[in-house]
Protein backbone atom coordinates (compact mmCIF):
# COMPACT_ATOMS: atom_id res chain seq x y z
CA UNK A 1 0.00 0.00 0.00
CA UNK A 2 1.08 3.57 -0.60
CA UNK A 3 0.13 4.93 2.85
CA UNK A 4 0.94 8.57 2.09
CA UNK A 5 0.82 10.76 5.18
CA UNK A 6 -1.91 13.31 5.71
CA UNK A 7 0.66 16.05 5.07
CA UNK A 8 1.54 14.45 1.71
CA UNK A 9 -2.12 14.39 0.71
CA UNK A 10 -2.58 18.01 1.76
CA UNK A 11 0.49 19.03 -0.25
CA UNK A 12 -0.77 17.12 -3.31
CA UNK A 13 -4.18 18.76 -2.96
CA UNK A 14 -2.44 22.15 -2.78
CA UNK A 15 -0.52 21.35 -5.97
CA UNK A 16 -3.61 20.28 -7.92
CA UNK A 17 -5.74 23.10 -6.52
CA UNK A 18 -3.11 25.72 -7.34
CA UNK A 19 -2.85 24.47 -10.92
CA UNK A 20 -6.61 24.39 -11.47
CA UNK A 21 -7.16 27.68 -9.68
CA UNK A 22 -4.48 29.43 -11.71
CA UNK A 23 -5.97 28.18 -14.99
CA UNK A 24 -9.48 29.29 -13.99
CA UNK A 25 -8.27 32.72 -12.88
CA UNK A 26 -6.19 33.26 -16.02
CA UNK A 27 -8.55 31.90 -18.67
CA UNK A 28 -12.08 32.55 -17.39
CA UNK A 29 -12.06 35.71 -15.27
CA UNK A 30 -12.09 39.39 -16.15
CA UNK A 31 -8.82 39.81 -14.27
CA UNK A 32 -7.19 37.11 -16.41
CA UNK A 33 -8.20 39.00 -19.54
CA UNK A 34 -5.77 41.76 -18.50
CA UNK A 35 -2.83 39.34 -18.49
CA UNK A 36 0.00 39.05 -20.99
CA UNK A 37 -1.56 36.12 -22.85
CA UNK A 38 -4.77 38.07 -23.47
CA UNK A 39 -2.81 41.11 -24.66
CA UNK A 40 -0.91 38.95 -27.14
CA UNK A 41 -4.21 37.54 -28.40
CA UNK A 42 -5.25 41.03 -29.47
CA UNK A 43 -2.20 41.08 -31.72
CA UNK A 44 -3.18 37.75 -33.21
CA UNK A 45 -6.41 39.41 -34.28
CA UNK A 46 -4.50 42.36 -35.68
CA UNK A 47 -2.17 39.99 -37.53
CA UNK A 48 -5.03 38.38 -39.40
CA UNK A 49 -6.49 41.78 -40.25
CA UNK A 50 -3.15 43.05 -41.58
CA UNK A 51 -2.67 39.85 -43.56
CA UNK A 52 -5.57 40.76 -45.81
CA UNK A 53 -3.89 44.03 -46.81
CA UNK A 54 -0.73 42.34 -48.11
CA UNK A 55 -0.39 41.12 -51.66
CA UNK A 56 2.67 38.99 -50.80
CA UNK A 57 2.16 36.82 -47.73
CA UNK A 58 5.51 35.07 -47.41
CA UNK A 59 6.15 36.80 -44.08
CA UNK A 60 2.91 35.41 -42.68
CA UNK A 61 3.94 31.94 -43.78
CA UNK A 62 7.34 32.37 -42.13
CA UNK A 63 5.75 33.53 -38.87
CA UNK A 64 3.45 30.50 -38.87
CA UNK A 65 6.37 28.16 -39.61
CA UNK A 66 8.30 29.70 -36.70
CA UNK A 67 5.36 29.10 -34.36
CA UNK A 68 5.11 25.50 -35.59
CA UNK A 69 8.84 24.89 -35.09
CA UNK A 70 8.74 26.18 -31.52
CA UNK A 71 5.73 24.02 -30.73
CA UNK A 72 7.36 20.97 -32.30
CA UNK A 73 10.46 21.53 -30.16
CA UNK A 74 8.45 21.50 -26.95
CA UNK A 75 6.44 18.45 -28.09
CA UNK A 76 9.70 16.58 -28.70
CA UNK A 77 11.05 17.74 -25.35
CA UNK A 78 7.91 16.39 -23.66
CA UNK A 79 8.50 12.95 -25.16
CA UNK A 80 12.12 13.02 -24.03
CA UNK A 81 10.98 13.98 -20.52
CA UNK A 82 8.47 11.10 -20.51
CA UNK A 83 11.16 8.65 -21.61
CA UNK A 84 13.64 9.96 -19.05
CA UNK A 85 11.13 9.70 -16.22
CA UNK A 86 10.14 6.17 -17.22
CA UNK A 87 13.82 5.23 -17.20
CA UNK A 88 14.01 6.24 -13.54
CA UNK A 89 11.71 3.33 -12.68
CA UNK A 90 14.65 1.02 -13.42
CA UNK A 91 16.81 2.84 -10.89
CA UNK A 92 14.36 3.16 -8.00
CA UNK A 93 16.49 1.20 -5.53
CA UNK A 94 19.62 3.21 -6.32
CA UNK A 95 17.70 6.48 -6.04
CA UNK A 96 16.20 5.49 -2.70
CA UNK A 97 19.65 4.68 -1.35
CA UNK A 98 20.94 8.01 -2.59
CA UNK A 99 18.04 9.93 -1.06
CA UNK A 100 18.42 8.08 2.25
CA UNK A 101 22.00 9.34 2.52
CA UNK A 102 20.99 12.97 2.12
CA UNK A 103 20.79 15.05 5.34
CA UNK A 104 17.11 15.81 4.77
CA UNK A 105 15.43 13.13 6.81
CA UNK A 106 13.49 11.81 3.80
CA UNK A 107 11.62 8.59 4.51
CA UNK A 108 9.79 7.00 1.58
CA UNK A 109 8.96 3.55 0.31
CA UNK A 110 9.52 2.11 -3.12
CA UNK A 111 5.81 2.27 -3.95
CA UNK A 112 5.55 5.87 -2.82
CA UNK A 113 8.57 6.86 -4.88
CA UNK A 114 7.25 5.13 -7.99
CA UNK A 115 3.80 6.68 -7.49
CA UNK A 116 5.43 10.09 -7.46
CA UNK A 117 7.34 9.22 -10.63
CA UNK A 118 4.09 8.12 -12.25
CA UNK A 119 2.56 11.49 -11.42
CA UNK A 120 5.49 13.21 -13.11
CA UNK A 121 4.97 11.04 -16.20
CA UNK A 122 1.30 12.06 -16.29
CA UNK A 123 2.27 15.75 -16.24
CA UNK A 124 4.69 15.35 -19.14
CA UNK A 125 2.20 13.26 -21.15
CA UNK A 126 -0.38 16.00 -20.63
CA UNK A 127 2.17 18.57 -21.84
CA UNK A 128 2.89 16.49 -24.95
CA UNK A 129 -0.77 16.28 -25.90
CA UNK A 130 -1.13 20.04 -25.49
CA UNK A 131 1.95 20.81 -27.59
CA UNK A 132 1.02 18.24 -30.24
CA UNK A 133 -2.49 19.67 -30.59
CA UNK A 134 -1.10 23.21 -30.69
CA UNK A 135 1.22 22.15 -33.51
CA UNK A 136 -1.71 20.72 -35.43
CA UNK A 137 -3.73 23.90 -34.93
CA UNK A 138 -0.86 26.06 -36.20
CA UNK A 139 -0.82 23.78 -39.23
CA UNK A 140 -4.49 24.62 -39.75
CA UNK A 141 -3.64 28.31 -39.41
CA UNK A 142 -1.06 27.92 -42.18
CA UNK A 143 -3.69 26.33 -44.42
CA UNK A 144 -6.12 29.17 -43.70
CA UNK A 145 -3.46 31.74 -44.55
CA UNK A 146 -2.99 29.99 -47.87
CA UNK A 147 -6.75 30.27 -48.47
CA UNK A 148 -7.04 33.91 -47.38
CA UNK A 149 -9.07 36.19 -49.65
CA UNK A 150 -7.11 38.47 -52.01
CA UNK A 151 -6.53 42.13 -51.20
CA UNK A 152 -9.28 43.20 -53.59
CA UNK A 153 -11.81 41.34 -51.44
CA UNK A 154 -10.50 42.49 -48.05
CA UNK A 155 -13.66 44.49 -47.26
CA UNK A 156 -16.14 41.76 -48.09
CA UNK A 157 -18.19 39.78 -45.54
CA UNK A 158 -16.22 36.67 -46.53
CA UNK A 159 -12.96 38.43 -45.63
CA UNK A 160 -14.32 39.54 -42.26
CA UNK A 161 -15.46 35.98 -41.59
CA UNK A 162 -11.97 34.77 -42.49
CA UNK A 163 -10.39 37.16 -39.96
CA UNK A 164 -12.77 35.96 -37.27
CA UNK A 165 -12.14 32.27 -37.91
CA UNK A 166 -8.39 32.51 -38.47
CA UNK A 167 -7.76 34.64 -35.38
CA UNK A 168 -9.94 32.32 -33.25
CA UNK A 169 -7.96 29.31 -34.48
CA UNK A 170 -4.67 31.08 -33.82
CA UNK A 171 -5.79 32.01 -30.30
CA UNK A 172 -6.78 28.41 -29.65
CA UNK A 173 -3.37 27.19 -30.81
CA UNK A 174 -1.68 29.68 -28.52
CA UNK A 175 -3.89 28.69 -25.58
CA UNK A 176 -2.93 25.01 -25.89
CA UNK A 177 0.74 25.96 -26.25
CA UNK A 178 0.51 28.03 -23.07
CA UNK A 179 -1.12 25.11 -21.24
CA UNK A 180 1.72 22.84 -22.29
CA UNK A 181 4.33 25.31 -21.07
CA UNK A 182 2.39 25.73 -17.84
CA UNK A 183 2.59 21.97 -17.30
CA UNK A 184 6.39 22.22 -17.58
CA UNK A 185 6.46 24.95 -14.93
CA UNK A 186 4.26 22.98 -12.56
CA UNK A 187 6.42 19.90 -13.17
CA UNK A 188 9.29 21.87 -11.64
CA UNK A 189 7.14 22.51 -8.58
CA UNK A 190 6.10 18.86 -8.46
CA UNK A 191 9.75 17.83 -8.14
CA UNK A 192 9.67 19.25 -4.64
CA UNK A 193 7.49 16.32 -3.56
CA UNK A 194 10.46 13.99 -3.96
CA UNK A 195 12.06 15.90 -1.09
CA UNK A 196 8.95 16.26 1.02
CA UNK A 197 5.41 17.66 1.20
CA UNK A 198 6.53 20.97 2.68
CA UNK A 199 8.87 21.48 -0.26
CA UNK A 200 6.06 20.59 -2.68
CA UNK A 201 3.85 23.31 -1.16
CA UNK A 202 6.68 25.86 -1.20
CA UNK A 203 7.78 24.99 -4.75
CA UNK A 204 4.21 25.06 -6.09
CA UNK A 205 3.61 28.43 -4.47
CA UNK A 206 6.85 29.74 -5.95
CA UNK A 207 5.89 28.56 -9.43
CA UNK A 208 2.48 30.25 -9.20
CA UNK A 209 4.07 33.50 -8.02
CA UNK A 210 6.60 33.48 -10.88
CA UNK A 211 3.94 32.77 -13.50
CA UNK A 212 1.64 35.43 -12.04
CA UNK A 213 4.40 38.02 -12.14
CA UNK A 214 5.12 37.21 -15.78
CA UNK A 215 1.46 37.57 -16.68
CA UNK A 216 0.57 40.68 -14.69
CA UNK A 217 3.72 42.41 -13.40
CA UNK A 218 6.39 41.82 -16.02
CA UNK A 219 8.14 44.33 -18.25
CA UNK A 220 6.76 42.42 -21.24
CA UNK A 221 3.18 43.16 -20.18
CA UNK A 222 4.03 46.81 -19.53
CA UNK A 223 5.49 46.98 -23.04
CA UNK A 224 2.17 45.86 -24.50
CA UNK A 225 0.27 48.34 -22.33
CA UNK A 226 2.60 51.17 -23.34
CA UNK A 227 2.13 50.25 -27.01
CA UNK A 228 -1.63 50.33 -26.55
CA UNK A 229 -1.45 53.74 -24.86
CA UNK A 230 0.75 55.04 -27.67
CA UNK A 231 -1.62 53.81 -30.35
CA UNK A 232 -4.58 55.47 -28.59
CA UNK A 233 -2.70 58.72 -28.21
Amino acid sequence: MLHFSAFDLVALAWFVGAWIGYVIALETTAYGRTGLNALVNSYRDRWMQQLLTREMRMVDGQVTASLQNGTAFFASTSLIAVGGTLTLFRSTDDLLQLVAQLPLGIVTTRLQWEAKLLGLVVIFVYAFFKFAWSYRLFNYVAIMIGAAPPVAESDTPAAREFVHRASALCRDAGRHFNRGQRAFFFALGYLGWFIGPAVLIAATTGVVIVMWRRQFASESRHAFLDAGAGSRG
